[in-house]
């Protein structure tokens, strides 16, 4: 059974968004706490934190099909720190599960043996490897297919699990454990990093959206805006990893905030194909005070400073803000 893309009452085309009730600062979070203490994640993943607030956003009505992935290793039978079901799947196929429990879900309604009040939010979860690199066929088919679904991947610019090896979402002239920086490659990754809210966007879904750790508020008001919507949902959170990034586990926060503060991570929404920042720093911090703070970026600033490598990687911030002309 395939979403209809719509908005309830309404047609895709000449669409009108509801009003909704946003929230104005983090007093008004959600204090129901559905991912509870005790994980066996990292110590300051910004991943978790994001998570955190999405399941906060989601409430309790779900389940999540998580592929392979630093993740997987929040719920082992017989300990879960969820108070949803959790189904795993390989790290290629997250969507095509989503399918086949929205098809079920969406059977039992039509049959009348569940209760359109008890149906569940079918989630997707997973890690930049996933949604860059292995599972990206099977997530342009359920876009394609127009599966109601939420996709919610925590981007922490590697394969996170695996020692921290290159992605697709892997920036320019970052170190990992497959691009250290020597003699051939003195920068690190000499590749961009891929632009999947893009990818995603040229599907045209009902919604998609970057969030951060760092913005509680403006994660909590993307949900809330997705949740009209029937058909494919993103979340990219940008998601700083402590031992990949080479930074102290109380960094995160501090990081995922830089990130934004530089425009090196914009934060933004696209409602079929419109898109709209969310959050625009009245003035850009250089790009230098994000990068210096990361050991995996040490190597540009010592033994020698790469004056090339940091001024193209500024060059590239300052690009996508002009060309959205919101470069101030």
């Amino acid at each position: 059974m395939e979403g209809n893309g719509e908005i309830e009452g309404d047609s895709r085309k000449g669409v009108k968004e509801m009003e909704i009730e946003r929230i104005k600062s983090i007093k008004d979070l959600p204090p129901e706490e559905n991912v509870l203490p005790g994980t066996p994640t990292c110590a300051g993943c910004g991943g978790l934190l994001a998570l955190r607030h999405c399941m906060k956003a989601l409430g309790k009505r779900v389940v999540i099909v998580n592929a392979a992935g630093c993740f997987t290793l929040l719920s082992i039978y017989p300990f879960t720190p969820f108070k949803n079901s959790w189904l795993y799947t390989a790290m290629a196929c997250a969507p095509a599960g989503a399918q086949g429990i929205r098809d079920a879900l969406d059977i039992l309604v039509k049959k009348s043996r569940l209760d359109p009040e008890e149906d569940l939010k079918v989630v997707v979860l997973t890690g930049d490897g996933a949604a860059y690199d292995m599972g990206l066929s099977s997530t342009s088919g359920a876009i394609y297919r127009n599966l109601d679904f939420y996709y919610i991947c925590y981007d922490n610019e590697a394969y996170g699990n695996t020692g921290f090896q290159r992605s697709g979402a892997t920036p320019f002239a970052s170190k990992t454990g497959t691009t250290p920086p020597g003699r051939i490659s003195p920068i690190g990754s000499e590749l961009p990093k891929k632009d999947l809210f893009e990818i995603w966007n040229s599907h045209k879904p009902p919604y998609l959206a970057t969030i951060s750790p760092a913005h509680p508020v403006d994660l909590i008001n993307k949900f809330k805006k997705a949740e009209q919507y029937k058909g494919p949902k993103l979340f990219i959170a940008l998601s700083p990893c402590p031992p990949g990034w080479g930074i102290d586990s109380s960094y995160s926060v501090k990081l995922a905030k830089l990130a934004v503060d530089t425009g090196i991570w914009a934060l933004k929404e696209a409602v079929f194909g419109e898109v709209k920042h969310t959050v625009v720093p009245k003035r850009f911090k250089p790009v230098e005070d994000y990068l210096k703070e990361q050991g995996r970026f040490a190597h540009l600033f010592k033994p020698v400073r790469r004056e090339e490598a940091l001024n193209k990687i500024q060059e590239m911030v300052n690009e996508y803000w002009n060309r959205h002309k919101l470069l101030l």
